[in-house]
């Protein structure tokens, strides 16, 4: 499959300078990759600068949400670019979009768009640890009829933006109980843009409470714990590592997934479990619960130093915990290559010259 570089995107990558301050998502690179798909066919890639798209006003993704997305990093290791598991992200994007019932990008399109991506903002790759080029693909349907079916026309687009950690510091973590983010049997455990909009409403109540983020509780019973809003979940107890299991309405986090690897390879005890919220209070609250921490592309791995619930606060005994501190330089060692990567996880990307 071939790729067309439009020369306005290498016109609009020369000049571009990344500012002191980056935030997360807030700075984008001047270019962006695009692809179509019509007729039972894609078509090849372009790479094109960065800017608003033109959408038909009866387009499928703006009434009937059929779009799903992914979030991905670049890392800038020593003098090269690397890619972390960009392929575990093409099998969940082709999941998702299963899901919504779009067609799955093929994975060689996919890898072709997130390394172009990398290639020709190598330069956009900030160099501080922790900070990355936050890569961004996105799948939407723009068939323009209000029918309730499924599109038969679908852009898939990449962006990408320098970025700092999307939270850094602890977090204060809110017990949701009144609303759910997604049901059973429905779009829990695919990246589509309705979850998280689901998500705002808590956000906004838990915002005004003084937290952080929303911990989200098992649709199917309300009282075992999923996630939070765009995070998977970690306890520590007695030194050992517990996490919910996957249940269908819980994303299989890539970062989840590389911590896991990495705590039992350093011989960290893992219990993959249903993990219920009110047995976890308690066990805070008796200290036997020592560290609570979330972690996603995005945030990477991120302390928790207050859950709270109605009227009670549970504070953790240590946040950041050495737990959560080990897995964390663990993981960015491998990414920003100060460790072997035993694990095959980093792709270095052959560097665009322009």
């Amino acid at each position: 499959m071939s790729i067309k570089i439009q020369p306005e995107a290498i016109a609009s990558l020369r000049g571009f300078e990344i500012p002191e301050r980056l935030g997360f998502g807030t700075v984008m690179a001047p270019v962006m990759f695009r692809a179509r798909y019509q007729d039972g066919r894609w078509s090849d890639g372009e790479l094109l600068p960065y800017g608003p798209l033109a959408l038909d006003p009866a387009a499928k993704v703006l009434h009937y949400a059929q779009t799903c997305f992914e979030g991905l990093k670049a890392y800038r290791c020593g003098a090269d670019v690397a890619l972390f598991r960009p392929e575990r992200n093409a099998a969940r994007m082709a999941h998702s979009a299963r899901r919504l019932c779009m067609p799955p990008v093929p994975e060689a399109l996919f890898m072709d768009a997130v390394r172009t991506i990398a290639a020709y903002c190598a330069n956009l790759v900030p160099g501080n640890s922790g900070e990355s080029l936050y890569i961004r693909p996105f799948l939407m349907g723009t068939q323009p009829d209000l029918s309730v079916t499924a599109s038969r026309a679908y852009e898939f687009y990449v962006i990408a933006s320098p970025s700092e950690a999307y939270h850094s510091g602890n977090m204060r973590l809110w017990v949701e109980r009144e609303d759910s983010r997604a049901a059973v049997g429905g779009t829990g455990d695919s990246k589509v843009g309705g979850n998280y909009a689901a998500s705002l409403l808590s956000i906004a109540r838990l915002k005004e409470r003084g937290y952080d983020q929303s911990l989200w509780l098992s649709p199917g019973n309300r009282h075992t714990i999923d996630e939070l809003s765009g995070m998977n979940f970690f306890a520590v107890m007695d030194g050992a590592l517990h996490t919910p299991a996957l249940n269908g309405s819980i994303l299989e986090g890539v970062t989840r997934d590389s911590l896991l690897t990495l705590a039992r390879d350093q011989g960290i005890e893992v219990h993959e479990r249903e993990m219920d919220i009110d047995d976890l209070l308690a066990l805070v609250a008796s200290g036997t619960c020592s560290e609570v921490f979330a972690c996603g592309t995005a945030a990477i791995v991120s302390p928790v130093s207050e859950l709270g619930d109605g009227e009670s606060r549970y504070k953790l005994k240590q946040a950041p915990g050495p737990v959560a501190d080990q897995l964390r330089r663990a993981l960015l060692d491998i990414q920003e290559g100060r460790a072997e990567d035993r694990y095959g996880w980093m792709q270095k990307v052959q560097v665009a010259s322009y």
